[in-house]
């Protein structure tokens, strides 16, 4: 007979994730009433593997990577695969390929969501080491639904961004060093009575928006209020969500970024753009060239003197986009 756990540690990292991951798992007991469950954003191939291979080397738990559809078992550590979310609901595990949140798939955010939604107040969220705000948001779902946040220390992570971005914006419960983190699950685990407190709507339904990759406008209208920014994945208009401790954006396709995130995406998104258009105008340029030779072969020099002067044109419009390009590509260095 399978052993459900009656709690849920749900644990995200990112940057300088692996190695505090590692001393983590080193502190955690065997033999409690919970499974954990993490999710690391570093590289979307071959990570997941790789961490089961570390995490093994430190730990008496069982660590695989999720499957989908597949039960939940105490006593065991899960890694969410490469480039799938991983959420938890009715003690097995979603994995989705729905759109990416934060741009990250998977996302820590959503799973943090799914335990929020599926164990309420028997859920733990930890944060460790990472850049930006990920998991804030999903961390802010756990801790309105009666959940446990915990973050690494700040001073100990190598990438203090995410870890600070939890205590920043809400009360948390705990802040602790990665070999506390493991006596620290094990005495809430002990102390921790009561029914499971009621899910907030909202939380509820960010979590089915992740299973069930895109819904109707309608549903995403509940949620916020429509913002004058457009979706830099998908080009769909983005709402301003009303109750998350963040400010955040979704689109009803799936998208989601914190303000932090969506002034990145959109200046990768407007990068690409500018290097496409620098493309064709390069294109054009050598075909207005190629036009000229062969009006200046056949003796019609105006019309080939007028494509010199639109080859000219074209290069000062390439010059400028160059330099357009230089000054996006320092912007987002500094």
């Amino acid at each position: 007979m399978i052993k459900h756990p009656k709690f849920i540690v749900a644990i995200g990292a990112s940057a300088g994730g692996l190695d505090a991951l590692m001393e983590m798992a080193r502190s955690l007991q065997k033999g409690l009433d919970v499974a954990y469950c993490i999710v690391l954003h570093l590289s979307r191939k071959g990570i997941g593997d790789f961490v089961v291979h570390r995490l093994k080397q430190v730990t008496s738990l069982d660590c695989s990577l999720a499957i989908n559809g597949a039960p939940i078992k105490k006593d065991n550590i899960y890694i969410a695969r490469p480039n799938q979310h991983l959420l938890v609901k009715n003690n097995k595990f979603i994995l989705g390929g729905g759109p990416e949140e934060n741009r990250f798939r998977p996302s820590i955010d959503v799973l943090f969501r799914s335990a929020a939604v599926a164990y309420s107040s028997y859920s733990i969220g930890v944060i460790l080491s990472g850049m930006l705000d990920d998991g804030t948001s999903g961390m802010w779902a756990i801790k309105r639904s009666g959940g446990t946040c915990v973050v690494q220390d700040p001073n100990q992570a190598e990438y203090p961004d995410m870890p600070l971005s939890v205590i920043n914006n809400m009360e948390v419960d705990h802040v602790a060093t990665l070999d506390e983190i493991g006596p620290l699950v094990a005495k809430i685990i002990n102390h921790k009575r009561g029914k499971k407190k009621p899910v907030p709507k909202d939380v509820i339904a960010e979590s089915i928006i992740a299973e069930t990759t895109a819904v109707s406008i309608e549903d995403v209208e509940k949620l916020g209020n429509t913002s004058v920014f457009a979706c830099p994945d998908c080009g769909g208009n983005l709402w301003s969500l009303k109750h998350d401790i963040l400010k955040r954006y979704r689109c009803h396709i799936g998208h989601a970024y914190t303000e932090k995130d969506l002034v990145i995406k959109q200046a990768e998104t407007a990068s690409t753009t500018l290097w496409v258009s620098l493309r064709m105008m390069e294109e054009r340029k050598h075909l207005l060239k190629k036009m000229e030779v062969e009006y200046s072969k056949k003796g019609i020099k105006s019309l080939s003197s007028n494509h010199v002067e639109k080859q000219d044109a074209m290069q000062r419009h390439i010059d400028t986009l160059k330099k357009i390009l230089f000054d996006l590509q320092n912007h987002d260095t500094t």
